[in-house]
């Protein structure tokens, strides 16, 4: 019985750990170590790094500043963007770590499960922050922010006091993201393409999207479907249309009296 709970405990940490730091990293990195410092959390030999002063300082230091970075409209999706090299490999190094003194093979297996799981959650994240982002008004983004904050923290409580609720919940948590992804993957392939632009992969666009806007609107007046159809042509030519999506409305449009 002892070794069952050890295992679902071992379990949760590690699916709890790099499940948060998907979301914000340094609350995560926060929680586990002053946590572990302050003899609340009997953190495994590997992160007991976390407890050092040094790394409660830095971690400390970023969240302050993703504090008021997370909660600004537009900047908070370039960060998700920058932090797509940072919270997936540190979700990663969290599994692996909070496995214990185990086989190499494990932990690399548990690196893998982590990896993914932060993946999941940071593009989960980013997907839905570039959707919010199309409300003008602030409030919808301090509302998210402090939600997802308020998330890994009952989340990382769940996991060490609650393994088996927290596993049970993460399970929801994950039907939920699959059902939602597909619906979020058009804003999130717009996160790769920044990704791809920083690192010179993909070709920056050279025609603003408000360039585009003014000649469909000068061409309206003149032809209503037209300007439609360029509309779109420039949506699919940015990634925003999928060739079906732009062939079905494409389609609607010309059979339109």
């Amino acid at each position: 019985m002892e070794s069952y709970e050890a295992l679902m405990a071992t379990l949760a940490l590690t699916m709890g750990a790099s499940w948060a730091s998907g979301i914000n990293l340094y609350a995560a990195l926060l929680v586990l170590g002053i946590g572990g410092s302050t003899g609340n959390i009997d953190l495994p030999p590997d992160l007991q790094v976390l407890e050092n002063p040094m790394v409660i300082g830095a971690a400390g230091l970023m969240y302050f500043v993703e504090f008021f970075v997370d909660k600004t409209p537009g900047v908070d999706s370039g960060w998700d963007t920058l932090h797509t090299f940072v919270r997936i490999p540190a979700g990663a190094m969290l599994a692996a770590g909070a496995v214990g003194d185990v086989t190499p093979a494990l932990e690399i297996a548990a690196g893998i499960m982590g990896g993914g799981m932060a993946a999941t959650t940071h593009a989960t994240k980013a997907g839905s922050r570039l959707l919010i982002n199309t409300s003008p008004e602030p409030v919808t983004n301090w509302t998210a922010s402090i939600a997802e904050d308020l998330m890994v923290f009952a989340g990382l409580w769940a996991a060490l006091n609650h393994p088996f609720v927290f596993l049970i919940l993460l399970i929801v948590f994950i039907l939920i993201v699959a059902f939602l992804l597909p619906k979020l993957w058009r804003a999130i392939k717009l996160v790769f393409r920044k990704i791809g632009e920083l690192l010179g992969v993909v070709e920056k666009s050279t025609e603003p999207l408000l360039a585009t806007e003014t000649t469909t609107a000068t061409i309206t007046s003149s032809d209503p479907k037209l300007a439609e159809l360029e509309r779109l042509q420039a949506l699919k030519d940015k990634g925003a249309l999928t060739a079906e999506e732009f062939e079905q409305e494409k389609q609607r449009i010309l059979q339109r009296d």
